[in-house]
């Protein structure tokens, strides 16, 4: 099992441990991840808004890296994953586009067919790895852990560009959360954004947002919180500070990144899953499933 692999700028930098943990797991499941030769910044939604051409060009630039090599892009970063989809939807559909971008890309000798589908890790996992190959890997099945799964929106909608979950009513992590012995804990804010992308334009409305979710999820009665997206990672594990100082309750929620739950469920330890990186200590949950 082999795919182009996309980290993403936030799990080279301020969520290193992130990719680290990705290319761990992914060696014990035999899935070999490929580097790419400096790819970009996806460029997020602002680069669309603000200069349409150079967003496709950074974007099929990407795209044809991993074609080049007859691979998928796998990626690990949620807004990474909705603006490669929808590149790739986009210049697969519009002739013309693709064509205006390949003339532009020509200057560096690259030129993007179309060939390549972007998945992200929580949907190999499920599909291309399956839960049984998953299951054969695990000495600490998270038995008794009450974990709550956090989507956030950008791996969720739009469906036509994504389509792999229900947007209003997924699946996709309660299902991953369940292969790993785990019992996974509903709560209203799941799907809902994680506030990151009002940082910068509004800092309180962000750690409301965050705050909310985080208390959602302790008051159904979870141990601990995962998410597919180092954004909604940001958030909710390390504003969880700036929660408790300004809002008006107290929450110390552990959150994992998707790896390290499996990670743990796989029998990795504290130092291997760089968990100290994680500003709300875990220690309870490794005590809990008894891997301390």
């Amino acid at each position: 099992m082999k795919f182009a692999y996309y980290p993403g700028c936030s799990p080279q930098s301020t969520t290193r441990e992130l990719d680290v943990v990705t290319r761990k797991m992914a060696k014990a499941l035999e899935i070999e991840l490929v580097n790419l030769n400096g790819p970009a910044c996806c460029g997020s939604v602002e680069m669309r808004v603000n200069d349409p051409d150079l967003f496709y060009a950074i974007n099929a630039r990407t795209l044809a890296m991993a074609e080049s090599q007859g691979l998928d892009l796998l990626t690990i970063c949620n807004t990474c994953q909705l603006v490669l989809a929808q590149a790739n939807q986009s210049l697969k559909k519009d002739g013309e586009l693709l064509d205006k971008i390949n003339q532009a890309l020509s200057e560096i000798h690259v030129k993007y067919s179309g060939g390549v589908e972007v998945k992200h890790l929580l949907w190999i996992l499920l599909t291309d790895v399956g839960p049984e190959r998953i299951k054969r890997k695990l000495k600490f099945p998270l038995t008794g852990l009450k974990v709550a799964p956090f989507y956030g929106c950008h791996i969720l909608r739009p469906k036509e560009a994504l389509g792999f979950d229900d947007p209003d009513d997924p699946k996709s992590l309660e299902d991953f959360i369940r292969i790993c012995g785990g019992e996974p804990v509903d709560f209203p804010g799941k799907i809902k954004c994680c506030g990151f992308h009002n940082l910068p334009y509004d800092p309180m409305l962000a750690v409301t947002l965050t705050g909310k979710y985080l208390q959602e999820a302790s008051d159904a009665g979870a141990n601990c919180m995962v998410t597919p997206c180092p954004l909604c990672f940001t958030m909710l594990d390390g504003y969880q500070r700036e929660v408790n100082q300004k809002l008006s309750f107290q929450v110390k929620l552990p959150v994992f990144h998707l790896p390290q739950l499996l990670g743990l469920a796989m029998g990795m330890g504290k130092d291997e899953l760089m968990l100290k990186r994680n500003m709300v200590s875990a220690d309870g949950i490794l005590r809990k499933i008894g891997l301390v």
